[in-house]
This record gives structure tokens, sequence and C-alpha cells, in this order.
């Protein structure tokens, strides 16, 4: 698997985790995304630029700041 997914994908379950949300389950009903498509997304399995949107738009976050981020190595 491509490292930049995964990458992705472990930035994406850090801030369900910094926002307060231990169940990816929770996360993914409170904010109407798909559970399995979310979960999916949090193993690098399943990315759609518009679930990442949504989970972005979730967090307050801004595409550029989070792959600026990553870059920074901070996820």
């Amino acid at each position: 698997m491509d490292d930049r997914i995964l990458q992705i994908a472990k930035r994406i379950k850090t801030l369900r985790i910094e926002k307060g949300y231990s169940s990816h389950e929770f996360f993914a009903w409170e904010h109407e995304i798909p559970r399995v498509q979310y979960w999916r997304m949090e193993k690098g399995t399943n990315f759609t630029i518009r679930t990442l949107l949504r989970i972005l738009d979730a967090h307050n976050i801004s595409l550029e700041d989070f792959f600026n981020d990553l870059n920074d190595g901070n996820s």
C-alpha cells in the first residue's frame, strides 16, 4: 500500500482522537458519514475526496492545514 495513503489515514484517526472521539462509529454517526466508509478511510482502504472534505469540515480544518501537517510530520 502507498505510504502516503497510510499517512492520510493515520492523520484522520489522530484528528478524531484529538477531538475526543474514542469510537470511529460515533464520530461517523455524529457527522453523518457512513460508518463503514469512515472506518475504511482510517484504515487507508477507501478514499473519496468528498468524504475527506466532510471529515475536514467536521474538524474545522482546511485542506491546506491537513496536508501541511502531514508534510511537517505532525500527524
